[in-house]
């Protein structure tokens, strides 16, 4: 399988896939930044989350982005909805937590006078909510925060879902654009990778034909003389879809890729191997070097015996 013609093939497509998903990331960045992707939907989240639609009192999600902890770019004097021009693409719930009971309470520090406040709130879901936080405290102004905090992470983890689905949607369609402005089809990707290594050793064995040298020299992705079909829309979509993997999938695939070609990886030197297996090798040494000198010992003491009678001979068990 190393350096076939399936590991070539594999290698070109996941490089492709790597560049189209690169691009596509690169580009929905772009618009996302320059749309404000980010702020409009933690905007509308915050806004479902409080439950406060246009048309109906916003009073907490006004005096929220009013708040410098929520929105620290903000001027804070939005009498409006539509009078704040700078909305976070971030805010932490701590941060919400502490904004959303400042807006709530109308003195700041007095924990027993909140509950009225928060009984002065209109809107029934959200009044209901903060009372059972309130009641759950213990009368410690932190245990209400923690609470706050915990409800905005699980209504931002919902959010952060919606987000990616529409992020997914806006790749797809970026990634699809790309492949059919430079018609990378991924069928016709696969044909032309797929014999080019039987082209190039044509090539070097005999005469070529004129269509076969250009099959050579042409791109496996752009346009040609040839109709649009069914076929190519199809390929482009593969593309497409390919791309939503994202690029660091493919890039890391396409290295795991080039090694399984490649010679693999090298062999660990002595310095690199673990202490535990130098100490053993050292331990095979040495027990190898007293092992031979025992029996050069007694080598030289059979030696003896035979030149003298008086010595007791080794014998053959004694010997390691």
């Amino acid at each position: 399988m190393y350096n076939s013609t399936v590991l070539e093939v594999a290698i070109g497509l996941v490089f492709c896939y790597a560049s189209v998903a690169l691009i596509t990331s690169a580009i929905y960045e772009a618009i996302a930044s320059w749309l404000n992707l980010r702020s409009k939907t933690l905007f509308n989240g915050v806004q479902r989350l409080l439950s406060e639609d246009e048309g109906s009192d916003q009073t907490l999600l006004l005096g929220i982005y009013n708040h410098a902890l929520a929105n620290p770019l903000g001027t804070g004097t939005a009498k409006k909805i539509k009078e704040i021009k700078t909305k976070p693409s971030y805010i932490e719930s701590k941060s919400f937590a502490a904004a959303l009971v400042d807006t709530v309470q109308s003195t700041s520090g007095d924990f027993v006078k909140l509950r009225q406040d928060i009984n002065g709130i209109k809107n029934d879901q959200i009044r209901q909510l903060l009372l059972g936080m309130y009641n759950n405290s213990s009368g410690k102004i932190e245990n209400l925060h923690n609470d706050l905090a915990t409800w905005f992470d699980a209504g931002m983890d919902r959010l952060s879902g919606d987000y990616k689905r529409d992020s997914q949607l806006w790749c797809f369609v970026i990634a699809l654009v790309l492949a059919g402005i430079f018609n990378i089809d991924s069928f016709q990707l696969f044909k032309t990778l797929w014999q080019h290594p039987a082209l190039v050793q044509q090539f070097s064995s005999s005469a070529v034909a004129s269509q076969d040298l250009g099959a050579i020299q042409a791109l496996p992705i752009g346009w040609s003389i040839k109709a649009l079909s069914p076929y190519f829309i199809l390929g482009w979509l593969v593309t497409a879809s390919a791309s939503l993997f994202g690029g660091p999938f493919w890039f890391d695939l396409l290295k795991l890729l080039i090694n399984l070609r490649g010679t693999g990886n090298k062999p660990e030197r002595a310095s690199d191997l673990p202490a535990d297996s130098e100490k053993l090798r050292q331990s095979v040494n040495t027990d190898n070097e007293v092992l031979d000198l025992r029996n050069s010992i007694i080598e030289l003491h059979s030696v003896r015996s035979q030149n003298d009678d008086s010595y007791r001979p080794i014998q053959s068990e004694e010997r390691w």
